[in-house]
């Protein structure tokens, strides 16, 4: 009996070192938690666009910046929301407004014109879809991105691979003008849920604008800080020729079609713009828009004689034909070419391919364009080379 009664002495004694069940009358009543206040949703017109991307040339986009990092983006009066990475758009969005979510990181780029942006922010790897092949890429990073397989051909802007491109969580189809010419496709991609930006840097009229472009890339892939940059750093090497009278020497830039026709540029068009900013005088200075947007038209090559016999020098672009390494493959085109003054003075200069894919060119053009107006050094061009 006496050793039961330890027994229960000793399990009791355990009972109460161990928090077993005790009885404290006195003990306090827990305090009650405040229930956490409710944030209300934020709503589209709770957003207030206060700030501004600063532009010096660009006219055909424009960045309006909210609270919290949203930024509004409006190309041809289509308002695009780009919502911050961890946010949401308001639930009240119009249904109109094309929302972007960051990270941008895997881009269907049809807009050939884009790529050179992406390539001077560092960020070829965002674009994951290329609506172009391998070989048609003049830029050399895109080239290599495809054949190591960080980038794939997900079909050309009239037939995009839609399985393709769902499949591999495509978060923006960025493409050119071209898709205008079928909505069906741009309704696709829509409906599939994917968000459509089409790139308009080749409407602006001043060559500047062009390259201002890069800005608008800064804000979609968060590397605004390294688009500002860029930008000033062309700016500052430009400004030495923008300062410079005009040489007054006249400028032809052109190229020979199939059937003997003659391409040039429309006035307005950045290519004449970025002539004379270089120093020169372009050949058809009243060669207006018509009712097209395009910037090129053709012209008889009777018409082009009258015009540009006498110019001083004759750039012919072979980005649109076949490239060119001398003055008699020129001639070979068209005869009345060796009537010119510039071709009897050998001063004929040819563009490279990759110049019109390489938006951000525009600049190193203005320079080139520079030197040979003004007699500088040959070795130190980039895009253009003379005839031989």
């Amino acid at each position: 009996m006496k050793r039961w009664k330890t027994a229960v002495l000793l399990l009791a004694l355990l009972l109460c070192a161990c928090g077993g069940p005790q009885t404290a009358p006195d003990a306090p009543e827990p305090a009650e938690v405040p229930a956490q206040a409710e944030v209300p949703a934020l709503s589209w017109d709770d957003l207030a666009w206060d700030e501004h991307l600063e532009l010096a040339y660009a006219q055909s986009f424009a960045v309006d910046y909210a609270q919290d990092g949203f930024a509004r983006i409006t190309i041809d009066n289509i308002v695009h929301l780009l919502v911050p990475e961890g946010a949401e758009p308001p639930a009240d969005t119009p249904e109109d407004v094309v929302i972007l979510r960051q990270p941008l990181q895997n881009i269907y780029l049809q807009a050939t014109a884009a790529m050179d942006c992406f390539r001077q922010l560092d960020a070829i790897d965002a674009v994951t879809l290329s609506g172009t092949q391998a070989d048609g890429w003049y830029i050399p990073e895109a080239r290599q991105a495809m054949e190591d397989g960080r980038m794939i051909y997900a079909g050309k802007y009239s037939a995009p691979d839609y399985e393709l491109i769902v499949s591999e969580d495509c978060d923006l189809a960025l493409e050119s003008t071209m898709i205008y010419h079928n909505p069906e496709v741009k309704e696709q991609l829509e409906r599939l849920g994917i968000p459509v930006l089409v790139e308009r840097s080749s409407y602006e009229s001043h060559p500047l604008g062009r390259m201002e472009w890069i800005k608008l890339y800064g804000v979609l892939l968060d590397r605004e800080d390294e688009a500002e940059a860029y930008f000033d750093r062309q700016i500052q090497q430009l400004a030495p020729v923008l300062e410079q009278e005009n040489t007054g020497r006249t400028v032809a830039f052109f190229s020979v079609t199939s059937n003997g026709s003659v391409t040039v540029r429309k006035s307005g068009d950045y290519i004449a713009k970025a002539i004379d900013l270089a120093g020169g005088v372009y050949v058809f200075p009243d060669l207006a828009a018509d009712e097209n947007a395009l910037s090129t038209m053709n012209i008889q090559m009777e018409t082009f004689y009258d015009t540009a016999k006498d110019a001083d020098v004759l750039i012919y672009n072979s980005t649109i034909e076949a490239n060119l390494e001398t003055i008699d493959q020129l001639i070979a085109k068209s005869a009345p070419l060796a009537d010119f003054k510039a071709v009897q003075s050998g001063d004929v200069w040819c563009t490279g391919k990759s110049m019109f894919q390489e938006s951000q060119s525009v600049g190193e053009m203005i320079l080139d364009i520079n030197i040979i107006l003004t007699g500088g050094e040959e070795g130190n061009l980039t895009y253009l080379r003379r005839l031989k």
